[in-house]
């Protein structure tokens, strides 16, 4: 730590330098009140050391002129003059403690170790305070950069309001995560968040699944089932991968949002539903339109407040926010007792592109903290591509010791696989298809490579 000496006495300068260079200190002094106050500001200080009596600025005034301009190190004043009183009176002006002249080695070394340990354990509590805040206000979303701190002002001030959302991002970016915080930061917080993948249900069973039925209506139906805009009714529909809605369904879902009813399929009447949209994409909506296959009536009405979430490769700075809450999450979860990840693992980690963005690195923390041998997560816990991020696509130079097809191997497959996940729109079985692999297969690879 770093602890400046101001006093104007020249001998017990040059002694308190010398006790506390022995402990590991980096000291620096003044000679009185003004220069030390000059330095205080210029050096930033972790611990001010502060005599009482000095010229041109006594340690009172210089306390009340350090804190009407924030300063943030404890002061700790020594005084030989005035005894207790002066240090009530500089304690009630903002030290932290006082020390009285003349002192041994031994106890201005136990102040300092003293104030130390009172400064960690109070960054501790902030730390815990502010972790308790994101929790209760944002739950999983980390947010340090200008884009994702921008994404969620937006996020809890529509919130408000009525306004259908359309969250758009890359997969992984968290669009879910902001979709359940508008929820819980709106009026309809107590009444159901219900979601909805467009992708992940069969088209034949997606519109029984949105708008219900009625018994008799097809094979099977042999009672009535409200569908989901009726279950969400009062609170939050969200509609995940609405790019991959088909367009019939589009249409009704049009409808549906103009009149404020569904009609079960089957039914001759409609039902009033109240239901809050926010819908999410990890397509380009534009080019949809463009290609005919997103009608844009719809777009109109589903994106009436756009929020668009950042890849994790723009928002590095946030990586190590993100790593530190994971690996407190995973303690929990899987009773461990990981304290952290290392330097060299850490730039591994913030060197990587993260393709599959927070939802990979999640995946990636889980797996090395499981695998790790040690206390923290190392360089060799983390998985090959991460480590070795080659791409055989990109034909890189490779010297003599960066031959293993084991290792290219893996990073090869990994691309391709996310290729094709990027040229199917994240369709996993036409996806399969062109890899050439079973959608078990495919479904296995994706988890391993971590690129859910």
């Amino acid at each position: 730590m770093n602890v400046l000496i101001i006093d104007d006495e020249p001998g017990l300068r040059h002694t308190v330098s010398l006790i506390l260079g022995e402990e590991g200190y980096e000291v620096a002094t003044a000679s009185d009140g003004e220069e030390g106050f000059a330095k205080a500001i210029e050096l930033k200080p972790d611990i001010i050391l502060c005599d009482v009596r000095m010229p041109r600025l006594n340690g009172l005034e210089f306390l009340e002129r350090y804190k009407a301009q924030d300063g943030q190190a404890m002061v700790i004043v020594m005084t030989a003059y005035g005894g207790m009183d002066l240090a009530i009176q500089a304690m009630k002006k903002g030290a932290y403690d006082y020390i009285p002249k003349p002192f041994s080695p031994d106890q201005i070394v136990l102040a300092l170790k003293k104030a130390e340990e009172r400064e960690s354990l109070r960054q501790e509590v902030t730390r815990l305070r502010e972790e308790v805040a994101i929790e209760r206000r944002y739950r999983e979303i980390i947010a340090k950069s200008p884009a994702m701190t921008q994404a969620i002002e937006v996020a809890t001030k529509v919130a408000r309001h009525p306004s259908p959302v359309l969250i758009t991002g890359e997969s992984g970016t968290g669009k879910e995560l902001i979709a359940r915080l508008i929820h819980t930061e709106s009026d309809r917080a107590s009444a159901a968040f219900v979601p909805v993948n467009c992708g992940a249900i069969p088209e034949n069973l997606l519109e029984s699944e949105l708008f219900g039925y009625v018994r008799g209506a097809f094979t099977g139906a042999d009672r009535d089932k409200p569908g989901l805009f009726e279950v969400a009714s009062g609170g939050t529909l969200f509609l995940d991968e609405i790019g991959e809605m088909p367009a019939t369904l589009q249409v009704k879902l049009l409808r549906v949002l103009q009149e404020g009813e569904v009609r079960r399929l089957g039914d001759t009447k409609s039902r009033e539903v109240d239901v809050r949209l926010v819908s999410a994409t990890n397509k380009d909506l534009d080019d949809e339109i463009r290609d005919g296959n997103f009608r844009r009536d719809l777009y109109y009405r589903i994106a009436v407040v756009p929020i668009h979430l950042v890849p994790l490769r723009q928002r590095r700075e946030e990586i190590p926010l993100l790593v530190h809450h994971f690996v407190d999450q995973y303690n929990r979860k899987l009773r461990l007792s990981i304290e952290g990840v290392d330097a060299d693992a850490m730039r591994l980690l913030l060197a990587y592109p993260w393709p599959g963005n927070v939802r990979e690195l999640e995946n990636t923390i889980e797996r090395a903290m499981v695998l790790a041998e040690g206390k923290r997560i190392g360089e060799n816990d983390l998985p090959p591509h991460v480590r070795m991020p080659v791409s055989a696509m990109d034909a890189p130079e490779l010297g003599e010791d960066e031959l293993s097809v084991k290792k290219h191997g893996a990073a090869l497959e990994r691309r391709l696989i996310q290729k094709a996940l990027e040229r199917t729109g994240g369709n996993r079985t036409r996806a399969a298809d062109l890899l050439e692999l079973s959608s078990r297969a495919l479904l296995y690879k994706i988890r391993e490579y971590g690129l859910e």
